[in-house]
Formats: structure tokens, C-alpha cells, sequence
């Protein structure tokens, strides 16, 4: 790719050419390699730079995972949590993205909503990596690719069914899965549909893969024949309110020793954590198909692979 002086952030792999999300998986496998064989990188191109992570939600893996990136490259990163600073309290989005940008190399934003991830891609002077928002969730996107490439020979044709709720984690591993050429079947609850914006990626993503998207309300037909299930929270942070009517919307949608019968005889189980036993029982979620433990290590591959990209390659891609 040519360079360009426009700064690129990272807000949803819809955002991403096909090509661009493969280098950012197959980036992920490289370094991981490379950290596991114990190879260490031969400079540090954001030694004596600032990396902030800017978080209003609380975590484990993404905060361990993009500290923890930031310093593979040298970088120093700096939490910034919401009780931190004087976001929302003193200070507007502008005043304070202007300043945390002026003093940083990149911003890794865990917010609440799409808008503030809008608000700080418009007025960031360095990349902004999107860290999870109520809409999307990428680098969980891009780990979870590369898990299922590490366990898996061949990708395309495969299929990947998610039972649970329509929310940020679907909304990106969808399209990412169809970009491998992964068919996508989504089962949701009656009353719970897939956003438009995520159909729509989908069906320009089928013309050029050739995947697949099945939407449906009956947990048994998406299992059927999977090589990989997948489900998340069944309430989301900041819905702790609504927990009981969560619940019972969805029952019947446990994966389970009964559902997973279903499915492919060396089907793959994953889940982005942290889990509760109302969406997963404990023979499916630590069986021997079960990938989570892995797949949350690979957040820390899909978190370097990202701001080499983004960061040090100036949104260029290997």
C-alpha cells in the first residue's frame, strides 16, 4: 500500500478490506511465533512514547492485553480509567481527546457508546483503537480469527454458529468470519434481531468470499452441523437491570452437552470471558473442545498485530 498522511483508526472490521483483516490475523500468528520461540523484537519503535488507554468500562483482557502490546513495542502505557481523569465530569469529549492525543501515539478507547468512539476518531490527532463500544468489538474479532485459524487447516467453508444475544462481539466476528470465507449462522432470541448495518457488511462480504449469513430464533438449526460455537454475556454491561427479563428471554439458549450433539463431531467451543453458567454449561466450556482459555491469551497477539498496524506502520499493512 502507498502511504498516506490520513490518520487511520480502527473502529470495526467492517472498516477493513479483506486484505487488511487477513494481515491483521496473519500479523497476530507472526508475532505470536516469534513471542513463544522466545525471539525478542529487534527495536523498539515507540520507545519513549505514551500509549493511553482510555477506559470507562472496567476489563481484564483487553486492559492486560493492550498494556501489555503498547510495551512489545517499547511504548509506556498509561491507564486511564474513569475515575481517573476529567472526562464527563469537568471536560468535554473535545477538550479532552484534544489533549490526551497531543501527549500520546495512540488511544486504546473501551467506552460506552458508538458516538464517543465517533466523537474521538473526529478530533484524535493519533490512531484510535477501538477497545469495545456498544456496537462493535474488534480486536476481540481479530483473536478470535486467528484462534480459529490455529485449529482449523482449512477456513473457508466452515461453518460458525453463535447463540446469544445480538451485541458488539457478533456485530464484528460476523463480518470477520465471512471475510475467511467462514458461513455465519446467528441465533437470537424472538424479539432479538441482528442490527441492519451487520446484514449489510455481510452480503457484500458473501459476493466477495462467497459466505454465508443464516439469521434465525431456533438455537438447534444454528448448531446444526457447526464446526465452531460461540455465545458471550447474556447481559451486557450496563444491563445488569434488566437481568431477570434477560434471562428468561433466554432460555433455551444454553449451549450444552444436548446442542452441542448437534454440531460437527470435532467442533471448536469459544467464548470472549468473562462466562456465566446461564450461557454455557461446564462439560461444553471446559471440555477438550473448548478454545477459551487460548483464545483470550490471543488477545494479546491481536492487540500487537493492531498497532503495528495502525500505530507503528502508520495504517499501512504487511
Amino acid at each position: 500500500m502507498t502511504a498516506s498522511n490520513t490518520i487511520r483508526h480502527l473502529i470495526s472490521i467492517a472498516d477493513l478490506t479483506t486484505p487488511e483483516f487477513v494481515s491483521l490475523v496473519n500479523r497476530a500468528q507472526h508475532h505470536k511465533k516469534l513471542i513463544k520461540a522466545g525471539v525478542k523484537p529487534e527495536t523498539w519503535p515507540l520507545q519513549g512514547e505514551l500509549v493511553a488507554l482510555l477506559f470507562s468500562k472496567r476489563s481484564t483482557r483487553t486492559r492486560i492485553s493492550s498494556e501489555g502490546a503498547a510495551a512489545y513495542f517499547g511504548g509506556q502505557p498509561m491507564f486511564l480509567g474513569k475515575d481517573d481523569i476529567q472526562l464527563g465530569v469537568n471536560e468535554s469529549f473535545y477538550d479532552t481527546t484534544k489533549v490526551i492525543s497531543s501527549m500520546t501515539s495512540c488511544i486504546f478507547a473501551r467506552v460506552n457508546s458508538h458516538s464517543e468512539i465517533q466523537q474521538l476518531c473526529e478530533h484524535s490527532s493519533v490512531p484510535i483503537i477501538n477497545s469495545l463500544c456498544d456496537k462493535y468489538h474488534p480486536l476481540q474479532a481479530i483473536c478470535d480469527l486467528l484462534s480459529i485459524k490455529e485449529n482449523f487447516k482449512e477456513l473457508k467453508g466452515l461453518k460458525l454458529a453463535w447463540i446469544g444475544d445480538s451485541n458488539n462481539v457478533i456485530n464484528d466476528l460476523a463480518i470477520a468470519a465471512m471475510k475467511f470465507g467462514i458461513n455465519v449462522s446467528i441465533a437470537t432470541p424472538n424479539g432479538i434481531e441482528i442490527e441492519q448495518h451487520v446484514i449489510d457488511a455481510a452480503n457484500a462480504t458473501t459476493a466477495e468470499t462467497g459466505a454465508t449469513l443464516e439469521l434465525t430464533h431456533d438455537p438447534k438449526e444454528a448448531a446444526k452441523g457447526a464446526n465452531i460455537l460461540v455465545t458471550d454475556t447474556f447481559v451486557s454491561m450496563g444491563q445488569e437491570a434488566e437481568t431477570q427479563k434477560k434471562l428468561k428471554q433466554f432460555e433455551g439458549f444454553q449451549i450444552n452437552s444436548d446442542l452441542v450433539a448437534l454440531a460437527d463431531k470435532d467442533y471448536k467451543f469459544m467464548h470472549c470471558l468473562p462466562r456465566h453458567k446461564e450461557e454455557v454449561s461446564d462439560d461444553v466450556f471446559y471440555s477438550d473442545h473448548s478454545i477459551v482459555f487460548p483464545e483470550a491469551e490471543n488477545r494479546l497477539y491481536a492487540a500487537i498485530a493492531t498497532i503495528e498496524a495502525f500505530v507503528v506502520n502508520k495504517g499501512q499493512f504487511l
